[in-house]
């Protein structure tokens, strides 16, 4: 079995980072997580457990200038973790690498069979709500009992998986100067605008407002939108067909990372993915 360990920074997120210690820590134990907090003033989590805390300074700018400097630092605590573990799953505190419940592993076990050169990565689901048919989101229920339609998006098929130290691109969007490989098994869920109650809190949250987050917020609310409009298709029958277009088609400006074009598949969910508690 290969050692594994996960890492996060976050801001302003409780919700999602306690339910991402939780997550992880089940999977990973508690002790193989880092967590590094950006702020001083950020309140470490009421079931961090024995996961690795620590405060930095905040990184101070607006939405690109400041997860470019988020990244960096994540990949320079990377690099210094791989001298430790044989792989590190390095995500958002809203993202939640998954494994198929069809292959009756573990998600250490699946990936410890598997021989990663460089990195992993999960296919990307981007959950939204289904306005009408699902309720305001309880933190105290599983997610995935709540919610049941994703948009298949290339923008979440991230690399989140390293097996040797490099350079992640901000929001672990890609790899600097290696290609991906999306592997069949695996998905990377993204929460982070599952929910238009929440969404609407984030709107009022006055970091984030200064910090240029505004445009980005509304644009995220697309998922809801176009969840609650389109007619949901099954899962299993469109996860083969997107992992082959996203591995052949590229955009111009990044060759290593994935791309779906226009194309923006809502689907829904497979019912044994309500087997994975997050």
């Amino acid at each position: 079995m290969k050692k594994i360990c996960a890492i996060t920074m976050a801001r302003n997120d409780a919700f999602f980072l306690e339910h991402w210690i939780a997550y992880y820590g089940a999977i990973l134990g508690e002790e193989n997580l880092y967590i590094y907090l950006d702020g001083m003033d950020q309140p470490i989590p009421p079931n961090s457990g024995k996961a690795n805390i620590t405060h930095c300074e905040r990184v101070i700018g607006q939405v690109a200038a400041s997860d470019r400097g988020r990244i960096n630092r994540i990949s320079d605590m990377a690099s210094t973790l791989l001298k430790h573990y044989d792989l590190v799953i390095g995500t958002d505190a809203d993202e939640f690498l998954i494994l198929d419940p069809d292959t009756k592993e573990t998600l250490p076990s699946y990936l410890s069979k598997l021989d990663i050169k460089c990195s992993v990565s999960g296919l990307g689901l981007d959950v939204g709500q289904k306005l009408g048919d699902e309720t305001t989101i309880d933190g105290n229920l599983p997610f995935l009992s709540q919610r049941s339609y994703a948009v298949i998006s290339s923008r979440y098929t991230k690399p989140v998986v390293l097996a040797k130290p490099v350079r992640w691109g901000a929001g672990f969007h890609r790899v600097k100067g290696h290609n991906f490989k999306i592997d069949h098994n695996l998905y990377l869920l993204h929460f982070g605008m599952f929910d238009m109650e929440m969404l609407k809190t984030r709107f009022q949250d006055k970091d984030r407002m200064e910090a240029g987050w505004e445009r980005h917020l509304k644009k995220r609310s697309k998922i809801i939108r176009l969840v609650t409009a389109r007619k949901a298709k099954d899962g299993d029958r469109y996860f083969g067909l997107a992992r082959m277009i996203q591995t052949f088609c590229r955009p111009i400006f990044a060759l290593n990372k994935p791309s779906m074009g226009r194309w923006k598949p809502v689907i829904k969910l497979p019912e044994r993915f309500k087997k994975i508690i997050i």
